[in-house]
């Protein structure tokens, strides 16, 4: 874990919620001048504590109307067998998380779609049939009350 000081977690604050600040913005929000605010971003971009910068997207303006979640079970849960899967699944666009999990459900995907059809399409053409995969369990979103990326740093 990296050493932060308080301006650090203040400068990881602000550009967690707003990504596009101008420098001198947001020197002047955690109380620096510019050249110093820069170097401590560089620095922690360097670091891999800040790993990129993003626009967030609306997926319904896109087309994407529905967000599913799929648990995944696998026939093996070997390590070739795991990463075979993995690699599948960063080749799925539509596959927009995918995490492996302990217990019963080996991974849960959180997958976007156009509509039902389309979905439905996706599961059954390159989700089931994936390497290894023995069941997929699907639940559709309905609504999503919170959706917060990265992680808390008051």
């Amino acid at each position: 874990m990296a050493n932060l000081d308080d301006i650090d977690r203040r400068l990881l604050a602000e550009l967690q919620n707003e990504g596009r600040v101008t420098n001198v913005e947001l020197a002047h929000r955690v109380g620096l001048t510019a050249p110093p605010c820069l170097r401590r971003v560089r620095a922690l971009e360097e670091e891999g504590v800040i790993k990129g910068y993003h626009a967030e997207l609306d997926a319904s303006k896109l087309g994407f109307a529905i967000t599913v979640f799929a648990m995944v079970s696998l026939k093996s849960q070997a390590e070739d067998a795991l990463r075979e899967f993995e690699e599948h699944m960063r080749g799925l666009p539509e596959v927009r998380e995918c995490h492996m999990l302990n217990g019963e459900i080996d991974f849960i995907l959180k997958i976007v779609s156009r509509d039902l059809q389309s979905f439905q399409e996706f599961l059954t053409s390159k989700l089931t049939p994936a390497p290894n995969v023995a069941s997929v369990k699907t639940s559709l979103t309905i609504r999503t009350a919170k959706h917060e990326p990265g992680v808390p740093l008051e």
